[in-house]
């Protein structure tokens, strides 16, 4: 059996700020904290080419934001919960330590199945999709739902000492809130295709939010996510193409075969080099950036999701998702919708 992407939804709280309100807000809650620092004027949309990005209400969680795509995904299949065989919470976000987010988005939904979670940064839906197909494959599941909640709002620097503190900080305000969901089932043909992982694991500084394990388990000053943009795209360099070269050679297509090239996005610009260096042809993107922000695992789903709904894609097309974590965890997902 194959396993088949059969719906896929992205839920965005209704909620947005823009660059320059992110700009004002690290100006106020610093000088409010008695430093001098202020961003640059245009500096966040400059560097990012983001304009808006998306925060979910105070009293939501990142359960919330995977549930509303999640039922939207089961509506469109017209299925109960309860249809459900496995649900895998992909998401670098998380609503507690434990016990595992899956089984609070299970809880809300109503579902009844064995639940787990994935969790690789901005690569955990994609994994989630892999594990999916994995386990329908071998013949232990049927319907899987794959979901993530993303909500790194509530991991962000607002009160910054100087520049390069705001530079440690400045990934944060990229991130945008969202959730996405996906049903994968098993199909006769047709679905997943290809897939590939690779990691440079060596490069896991680059980007952290430490707070709540046991390196940093209650320190305030560690719940902030840090991030430096230069070592992240050296763990990329290191990576290299080869993954993505070799998944073309494999299956003997090239980027112009697939309807929509879905590609995890950043920023504007390591886009634009990302694909550049992939030899992506820039009508393959859909590019969310400049509306949604960097949603983080939930980006990938977005971008499928809203392919699916401008008709750029439709049953049938092939589709590819590249996945890119932070530089330092690289994956890639073909499949025939």
């Amino acid at each position: 059996m194959r396993a088949r992407i059969t719906a896929v939804a992205a839920h965005l709280p209704a909620r947005t700020v823009t660059s320059a309100e992110v700009e004002e807000r690290v100006a106020a809650e610093s000088a409010a904290a008695g430093h001098a620092y202020r961003p640059r004027p245009t500096i966040v949309e400059r560097m990012t080419g983001i304009g808006v990005r998306h925060v979910m209400r105070d009293d939501e969680q990142a359960s919330d934001l995977a549930v509303a795509a999640a039922r939207r995904v089961l509506a469109a299949r017209g299925l109960p919960a309860q249809a459900v065989d496995l649900l895998v919470f992909g998401s670098a976000s998380q609503d507690l330590v434990e016990p595992a987010t899956a089984h609070i988005v299970a809880a809300k939904l109503g579902a009844s199945c064995p639940v787990f979670d994935v969790k690789n940064a901005c690569n955990s839906f994609l994994n989630g999709l892999q594990v999916a197909d994995a386990l329908i494959r071998t013949g232990q599941h049927e319907r899987v739902l794959v979901c993530t909640g993303e909500s790194p709002s509530r991991a962000i620097r607002w009160s910054v000492r100087d520049r390069a503190q705001f530079a440690d900080a400045f990934a944060g305000y990229t991130l945008s809130d969202g959730g996405a969901a996906a049903l994968v089932e098993a199909a006769p043909d047709g679905g997943i295709f290809y897939r590939d992982f690779a990691a440079v694991s060596s490069a896991w500084r680059a980007g952290t939010l430490p707070g709540g394990g046991s390196m940093h388990p209650r320190d305030p000053e560690h719940s902030y996510f840090s991030g430096d943009g230069r070592r992240l795209k050296d763990a990329f360099a290191a990576g290299g193409a080869e993954l993505f070269d070799t998944a073309l050679k494999k299956t003997g297509l090239g980027w112009d075969d697939f309807a929509v090239v879905a590609v995890h996005q950043v920023t504007v610009p390591y886009l634009e080099a990302t694909r550049a260096a992939l030899g992506i042809p820039a009508d393959r993107l859909v590019v969310t950036l400049p509306e949604h922000g960097n949603a983080a695992s939930a980006s990938l789903p977005l971008q499928l999701a809203t392919a699916l709904a401008e008709g750029r894609c439709r049953p049938g097309d092939r589709v590819a998702l590249v996945g890119l974590a932070g530089g330092i965890s690289l994956g890639v997902v073909f499949a025939e919708l």
